[in-house]
């Protein structure tokens, strides 16, 4: 059998092994928030936001974003069907109601004609979700959310390397929520970031970070309000320190990989793959596939044609309103019509020319079959 070919897997040098052996080794009592206080720091600097509070997962981030915006029982959150359901879970954890609208076919991003449709008196946020690195329409995004009075939130889970016209990802709205899952192009094995530029914002979610606890309350264990547990490890924060430290060499190289993809699918005018649009940098988390609907590939038979070739490949994102939590919405288009016919390619940092190849040959034996 061929050499398994791994859909990805994380980037560790001897930088992220040092860092966390002197966190385990000396990062403690005093020196207990050493690592994540200089990962914290580190990463604002690198996104060119005011500030940003290291969390477990993204979806802490959101959690806790959302809850500081106000979202509560009552309220609806607007964001893409073509989603994990992260997104949608800290909206329901709130007791609002995720509104799923359709995505635009070429982004694969919430459509924000379609977002603009659905706002009502309850909307209480809009989620730009920045799908595989893909960046949603942030000048359109955020003129309607300036219009209606609505703050436009950025997951930009996986779109660290992404830049919209000039800004980071996650540094448009009014936050940003960033995953450091042992996918991501960053990694800190768990982990997330909530990052922010308003500084009330900020205050606000530094408190309920710490258990409600306000910064400044001089009485020990006393919170200030019901707060929230979404606390990284200074051991986390190490590795994710040294990884934010050779954020350009990762970002360069996801995007190397892409590249190499789509020059060799050149001329396969029957796939389309991530957009990068002209005043963009698209971070290429997750290269992607989509074929034209006349080819008659599907999903199933990628994954049959991948696995026989002992290559990992993954399935493209459900319609959320698709999924049981979520049934009796009203379906959307476009987002129930891509995953069908399209899947996630491997893409971790040292593939070699050779498992490119690999992996485009099977792309074009499902288009010959």
């Amino acid at each position: 059998m061929k050499p398994r070919i791994l859909y990805t897997k994380p980037s560790i040098t001897d930088r992220e092994v040092a860092y966390a052996t002197d966190a385990a080794a000396n990062g403690w009592g005093e020196r207990c928030y050493d690592y994540i206080n200089r990962f914290e720091a580190a990463f604002a600097t690198h996104l060119g936001a005011a500030h940003a509070i290291s969390t477990s997962s993204c979806t802490g981030a959101l959690h806790m974003g959302l809850a500081a915006l106000g979202v509560g029982p009552g309220d609806e959150v607007i964001l893409a069907d073509t989603n994990w359901t992260a997104s949608a879970a800290p909206i329901v954890h709130l007791g609002a109601k995720p509104v799923f609208v359709d995505v635009l076919s070429d982004s694969w991003c919430i459509d924000p004609e379609r977002a603009e449709a659905a706002i009502t008196p309850r909307t209480k946020a809009i989620i730009a979700v920045h799908i595989y690195g893909n960046l949603c329409d942030m000048d359109r995004l955020l003129d309607i959310g300036a219009r209606h009075g609505i703050p436009v939130v950025e997951d930009a889970a996986e779109a660290l390397g992404s830049e919209w016209r000039g800004r980071k990802a996650g540094s448009l709205g009014a936050f940003g929520a960033f995953s450091f899952h042992g996918t991501k192009t960053v990694t800190t094995g768990e982990g997330g970031m909530f990052v922010t530029s308003d500084a009330k914002l900020h205050e606000k979610v530094l408190t309920l970070s710490n258990h409600g606890r306000a910064r400044g309350q001089k009485k020990q264990f006393w919170p200030d309000e019901i707060g929230f547990k979404y606390k990284m490890s200074n051991l986390q924060a190490a590795v994710g320190l040294a990884q934010i430290e050779r954020v350009g060499e990762l970002v360069e190289r996801k995007r190397a990989i892409f590249y190499a993809y789509r020059d060799l699918l050149a001329g396969v005018n029957a796939v389309a793959m991530n957009p990068e649009p002209e005043g963009t940098q698209n971070g290429f988390w997750m290269p992607t596939v989509v074929f034209a609907p006349e080819t008659g590939v599907t999903r199933e038979k990628l994954q049959d044609a991948f696995a026989a070739e002992n290559i990992d490949a993954r399935v493209f994102f459900w319609p959320l309103s698709s999924l049981p939590p979520f049934e009796g919405v009203p379906a959307n288009t476009t987002a129930y019509d891509l995953p069908g016919r399209a899947i996630n390619l491997p893409s971790y940092h040292d593939m070699t020319a050779e498992e490119i190849g690999r992996v485009v040959d099977v792309l074009r034996g499902c288009l010959a079959a």
